[in-house]
């Protein structure tokens, strides 16, 4: 689904100009093309730079027969002259090769490709690092298998205490290429690595890219095994326009002040080197930029793509708006926001006439006769501190033959939403709420988001439970679903359940606890908390004896100043036994409304599927662990889970090590979707692959996340409540589509928010020294995890003061040997080994220009730190344990 322009409420700058006033039919300079262009023109016939689109017709008649290929377009962030798409069968990725074979796609489009005849595919030289053949830009794991009750809530105000603690999730795009962050974890060879940012190319859209490991087949490289071979693609027609076509960056003067452009068009250059620049019209610029350009050297704008034309290497666009300073924190979230086509609006008066008027808002007494009553039970909320809209509340009442009726209690949400108003128009678009560090954006008002759904302690909410009859040891003996109406007794934050499970036989202190309701004593909720905390050890030993698998990725967390905003500090979020008991029983609710639904509505349930990681990663993984002597069991989730909690120690470097083996195996991992069941006719396609079960879907976050709403709505016809929702198979599977497309991008300007909060901390309180685990080795550069922030950096050779460098392999095991230029003459350079796994110590500090900060190594010899002597004994000793 494409995001119109006009969700984004921006205020122009200039009139936004239709193309056609801008771009005359012929004639050379009617529509600024680039002068390389126009040299080569003929009587006002403009050489095409870009292929036409294929027609829609011929388009569905390839990929019918299986001539072109469509996938996801995705984009190398470090070298914009690269592209991939996913390969259908899951082998290596489809290469796509500069921009021209690109032909005006954008980053996250849906695309059509046409393979290259076989002598143009990519040459993978045996010596290169085959990683460089990968493609995937960012890193995208399930939350079911990374904590899916990992506080993601925010603060809107900063004013409730000096200090807010914010958790966010922190993925640092700093590779060079390939998935995620480290493309290079699996080296396989030397690769030549260009250490300055690929911006040259940028420059001179149109100058030959020279690219060091790819090669066009020529006659010798006939002899060289398929393998060696990459399929090469190019685009031939663009689906879907997922990509938003803004894009943040800066203003600047045309070059050549004597052309005919310059009088009309400014140039401008987005911060995302994957977005082309862009011809904006001067009149879209501020009336002083032509005279007093540097004035706006640091003003970000936001700029959206109009038109991009066959015969011009820069698109054409308007300027729709100035945020602001570079480098501060609101220009800078709102262009994220912007860029990833986040709805940050407010809403409008025709979505807001939707909520209940008359306030406050009372349960009108007909709902009584339809719900069951559970106002009297010991019902809580467990949340973090700062969370505001309180989606799930639980209740565990022990009962006479030792068993317990434990219930989840869900806001109902579809109540106040009625199907095909606008409000449920407007959610459906937003399809969820977005969590950056500093606030939210709501998928919902906030009369709804934060009042009237949320589930606030010792007022009569809505909701729609699951209760249960379960064994101490989390047997299912019986379950019921249906509408209810709770009445919280207390907002616990995870901090206050982690007490009660840490004090299991202390009475806690009134005074460290909140407000509890008169009907319900501390002593009762306390004994709630480690009934369910007992039960929720067993039910999530039995998960990962059934063969679940959990990748812990680190998470940051902020302390921001309550009256600038700005980060203070940060520390790596820990999930802890109270987060863990919410997760199961969250997980439990989820699963058995999967089944429900499903068990009703075989063609109309909305699911959620984990497909299996990705088979040519995978198998690069496990030669990898191969070399290294590492001991790793990847036949299924259950066994990858084993290998990583096997206990390689919980010394330091154990557990360091620990983590950058759960970042590698992260790499591979295919993104969740929903889908809906009508639509994927193999039913071994519905499992989630994380969590090793059969039907999974989300129901527990209907405050945030659209599709929970759906599955209300299906759980509410399948309980006989309503009618089935007026949705084919066809329509709600692309419902889902769009959940999925919106899902991903509001992870991604999550992950971006942090990386914005971070480089401020740096810039800010910067440098910060830490110990980091070496997690890929180039042949003049090296990628490490930094283990106290969880971020991750490639440090270059030449940022260091070394007399020399030397690459080698030992066995198949990389190796880069620094010879540090010493401090006295007199003495011998010190040299210092990195290898995967080693640890070392850096210190990031910013850089120059707006929020860039860098890595770099801390001579070696600082206390407390193994040489690679003790390094080597370390790592054998780790093999023998493990």
């Amino acid at each position: 689904m494409s995001h119109p322009d006009c969700r984004l409420n921006l205020r122009p700058l200039g009139t936004p100009r239709g193309v056609s006033s801008v771009v005359g039919p012929h004639g050379v300079g009617a529509s600024p093309g680039d002068k390389k262009a126009k040299s080569k023109s003929v009587r006002g016939k403009k050489k095409s730079i870009f292929e036409t689109y294929m027609s829609k017709e011929d388009v569905s008649e390839g990929l019918k027969r299986g001539t072109l290929i469509q996938g996801v377009l995705r984009i190398n962030p470090k070298k914009f002259h690269e592209a991939f798409i996913p390969s259908p069968d899951g082998d290596r990725d489809i290469f796509i090769d500069g921009v021209v074979a690109r032909n005006r796609a954008l980053n996250g489009d849906l695309v059509v490709v046409k393979l290259l005849p076989e002598e143009q595919w990519k040459v993978i030289k045996p010596e290169s690092n085959d990683k460089e053949t990968e493609g995937t830009d960012e890193l995208d794991l399930p939350e079911e298998l990374c904590g899916s009750h990992l506080p993601q809530q925010s603060v809107k105000g900063y004013n409730d205490s000096p200090d807010v603690i914010i958790e966010a999730q922190f993925d640092d795009s700093d590779s060079e290429d390939g998935h995620g962050n480290t493309q290079n974890v699996l080296v396989d060879g030397v690769q030549k690595l260009s250490v300055c940012v690929h911006d040259k190319g940028k420059e001179d859209a149109d100058a030959p890219v020279t690219k060091d490991e790819s090669t066009p087949m020529s006659q010798d490289t006939r002899v060289l095994s398929e393998k060696s071979l990459q399929r090469s693609a190019k685009v031939v027609y663009i689906l879907d326009k997922k990509h938003s076509r803004a894009a943040t960056g800066f203003l600047k003067l045309l070059a050549d002040k004597n052309s005919e452009l310059f009088r009309k068009y400014a140039l401008f250059s987005p911060s995302d080197h994957r977005v082309p620049r862009i011809y904006v019209p001067l009149k879209d610029c501020p009336q002083d930029f032509v005279t007093r350009p540097k004035d706006y050297a640091n003003t970000l704008f936001i700029c959206r793509i109009v038109d991009w034309k066959e015969d011009s290497n820069f698109a054409l666009g308007h300027l729709a708006k100035s945020l602001g300073q570079a480098g501060e924190i609101e220009p800078e979230t709102e262009g994220i926001l912007t860029e990833y086509g986040v709805d940050f609006s407010e809403f409008s008066s025709e979505v807001l006439d939707c909520l209940p008027q008359g306030l406050p808002w009372t349960i009108p007494p007909e709902e009584f006769s339809k719900r069951r009553d559970l106002r009297k039970d010991c019902i809580f909320t467990i949340d973090p501190s700062t969370a505001r809209d309180l989606d799930d509340a639980l209740s565990c009442k022990p009962l006479a033959d030792g068993n317990f009726e434990v219930g989840v209690h869900i806001a109902d949400v579809s109540y106040f939403v009625p199907e095909g108003s606008p409000l449920d128009k407007v959610a459906a678009e937003r399809a969820t709420s977005v969590y950056l560090v500093q606030k939210v954006v709501p998928m919902l008002p906030r009369l709804l988001c934060e009042e009237l759904c949320s589930l606030h302690p010792m007022t009569d909410k809505l909701t729609f439970s699951v209760i249960w009859t379960l064994t101490p040891e989390g047997k299912i003996l019986g379950e019921w679903f249906g509408r209810t109406i709770i009445r919280s007794c207390t907002k616990l934050s995870y901090e206050h359940a982690q007490s009660m499970i840490e004090s299991p036989t202390k009475k806690i202190p009134e005074k460290e606890l909140p407000p509890i309701s008169p009907e319900h004593t501390s002593e009762e909720v306390h004994q709630a908390v480690l009934n369910l905390h007992g039960i929720a050890k067993e039910l999530r030993k039995q998960r990962f004896v059934d063969g679940a698998l959990r990748l812990d990725q680190l998470k940051l967390a902020f302390t921001l100043d309550h009256e600038t905003g700005l980060p203070q500090g940060c520390h790596i979020y820990e999930y802890r036994d109270s987060n863990k008991l919410v997760e199961e029983f969250m997980l439990l609710a989820n699963m058995a409304v999967a089944h429900e639904t499903y068990r009703a509505f075989p063609e109309r349930a909305l699911l959620r599927r984990h497909p299996p990681p990705q088979t040519k990663m995978l198998n690069d993984l496990m030669e990898f662990c191969d070399q290294m002597g590492l001991p790793m069991d990847f036949s299924s989730a259950g066994a990858l889970n084993k290998s990583l909690t096997k206990t390689f120690g919980d010394d330091k470097y154990s557990l360091a090590r620990k983590e950058v083996l759960t970042n590698m195996c992260s790499r591979p991992m295919q993104m969740a979707l929903y889908f809906c069941s009508g639509t994927l006719r193999d039913q071994a396609q519905f499992r989630h692959y994380a969590l090793n079960v059969p039907l999974y879907t989300h129901f527990t976050s209907p405050i945030r996340r659209f599709a929970d709403v759906l599955v209300h709505r299906l759980l509410a016809a399948t309980l006989g409540y309503r009618e089935l929702p007026d949705l084919e198979p066809d329509a709600l599977q692309k419902q889902a589509d769009h959940c999925n497309d919106r899902r991903m991008a509001s992870k991604r300007v999550q992950e971006l928010s942090t990386g914005l909060f971070f480089a401020i901390l740096v810039k800010e309180s910067g440098p910060l020294e830490s110990e980091a685990m070496v997690l890929g080795v180039l042949n003049q550069a090296f990628d490490v995890l930094v283990l106290r922030y969880g971020v991750q950096k490639r440090v270059y050779c030449n940022a260091l003061p070394l007399r020399s460098h030397h690459f080698q392999r030992v066995g198949k095991k990389p190796e880069l040997t620094l010879f540090w230029e010493p401090e006295d003459l007199e003495q011998e350079p010190v040299q210092q080994v990195v290898t995967i796994f080693s640890l070392v110590e850096v210190v990031l500090r910013a850089e120059t220009s707006a929020l860039k900060y860098s890595a770099i190594l801390k001579r070696p010899g600082s206390e407390g730190l193994p040489g690679p002597q003790d390094e080597e004994e370390a790592d054998g000793d780790d093999d023998d344990s493990s």
